[in-house]
Parts: C-alpha cells; structure tokens; sequence
C-alpha cells in the first residue's frame, strides 16, 4: 500500500495566508514561506498554495514567493492560482515548484490538461475540483467558488484523469471550514471512477476525519488549512494516530 500523505493547504492573498469558511470570512494566518519551512519541519509529505485572487500583476510576487519557498523546504510543494497557459507553469516550475494546480482554466479549456501533461508529465498536473451539491447533484463551481458551472463533479472527473491529470484536488465546498468531516461517500466514488490520486479537501477538524477519509474516503492525500494554521492539529501526532489506526504514512 503506498502511503498517504498529509498536506498542509496555504491559501494565498496580497502575500498573505488566508483561511475562511466555505470559501468566505477569511482571516490572516501568517507568513507563507514562515509556515512553509515550519510544516516542512514537522513532518508534512507536501505543500499546497494557492493564489486566491491570482491577477496578472500578482503574479511576479507569487513567482517571488514560489522562489522563496523553495531555497527554504525540501518536500515537493504545488502552486495555483491564475494559471492558465503553458507559459505560466514554466515559470512556475523554473522557480522551484515541483507541480501546478488549474481549476478554473481547465474547465475553461480542457485541452489545457493535455498540453500541460504532454510538456511537463502527468505528475506536474494538478486538477482542482470545487464542488458543492445543488438538488442532490455535485456541481462544478469556479473563481474560487463563487461561480456554477453545468458540470457534474464525477464527469468532470473523469474528464480531468482522460485527459492526462496526474492528481485530483477535490474540496467539497459544503464541508469546506466546517471542521465536519470530509465528504467521504463523495470520496470513495471518485476513487472507484478514476484510477489517479485523489487529495480530499474541506472539512477537517481533528484526527478521527482524516482517519476516515482514508478508509472510508479511500483518498490518497488529505489537505487541510486552519487545523494546522491555528496549531490544532500537530502534523506528528497526526501521523502517529494514522498509523496506529491501520493507515500507512511517512513518519
């Protein structure tokens, strides 16, 4: 069994970490390239930042950033945010990222997956997912949730691995800063639809959820934010707890 991995989730605006619930309210949690080196430290197997008002003329400070984070940690860590053509991810890459993440460009434009995987390799290419249910159904929203598309998540899905994804970032916007708990039954069959690495994203709130979404959930990562921010949940006894309710991590 490969083991899971446990990924802190940094929320970037103006420079910034930001945390919120169900994408809104947000409030500062500190230094990214700070957090970065200390999450590092700690045991965390990945990074995720994301550029949540990712403009044009962010984005030399996010190649700044990406730079700085990189001379700092030795763990791989994925950027997003804004990004939507082939020339945005070379600089990205060329800066110290190890991936990228698109969302709201590849629905745009799916062949953006493809050419993003046929230059850089399936493994660089992430494809975050924001849904939420509308009448019992899990629809695609973009711009950091604030618009629906006609999509449904498990289509999209399958979509997104087709075309050459390495990765899925799923968040369920409806567990999204709960602390409720992953939506795992969502989880578990979008690991039976698709055959690349799932992250579970939204709702943690302590041991127990990423517990479950592993066997319950059956995802391959799990990513959180605040629990980790707000020092509520230690990465190591995270890890210590996973592996003694059956889950293989890195220790």
């Amino acid at each position: 069994m490969l083991a899971k991995r446990i990924i802190p989730c940094l929320d970037i605006k103006n420079g910034r970490t930001v945390k919120g619930v169900n994408f809104v309210d947000l409030r500062d949690a500190g230094d990214p390239v700070e957090l970065a080196e200390i999450y590092s430290a700690e045991g965390a197997d990945e990074l995720v930042f994301l550029d949540i008002s990712a403009t044009e003329e962010r984005r030399k400070t996010l190649v700044n950033m990406v730079r700085s984070v990189a001379e700092k940690i030795n763990i791989p860590f994925t950027v997003g945010g804004g990004i939507s053509s082939v020339e945005d991810v070379e600089i990205l890459l060329n800066n110290g990222a190890d991936k990228v993440s698109i969302n709201s460009s590849a629905v745009k434009n799916p062949q953006l997956i493809n050419d993003l995987a046929q230059k850089f390799g399936s493994q660089c290419v992430v494809v975050a997912i924001d849904a939420k249910q509308i009448n019992g159904q899990w629809i695609v929203h973009l711009v950091g949730g604030k618009v629906p598309t006609e999509l449904n998540l498990f289509d999209w899905a399958v979509e997104v691995a087709e075309r050459g994804a390495g990765e899925i970032l799923f968040t369920s916007m409806d567990n999204d800063g709960t602390k409720n708990g992953f939506a795992n039954e969502t989880l578990a069959k979008l690991s039976e639809l698709i055959n690349i690495p799932i992250i579970a994203s939204g709702g943690a709130g302590n041991i127990q959820h990423f517990v479950d979404s592993f066997k319950i959930g059956k995802a391959d990562a799990a990513l959180a934010a605040s629990v980790f921010h707000f020092k509520e949940i230690e990465i190591k006894t995270l890890k210590e707890e996973l592996r003694s309710n059956g889950v293989e991590v890195r220790i």
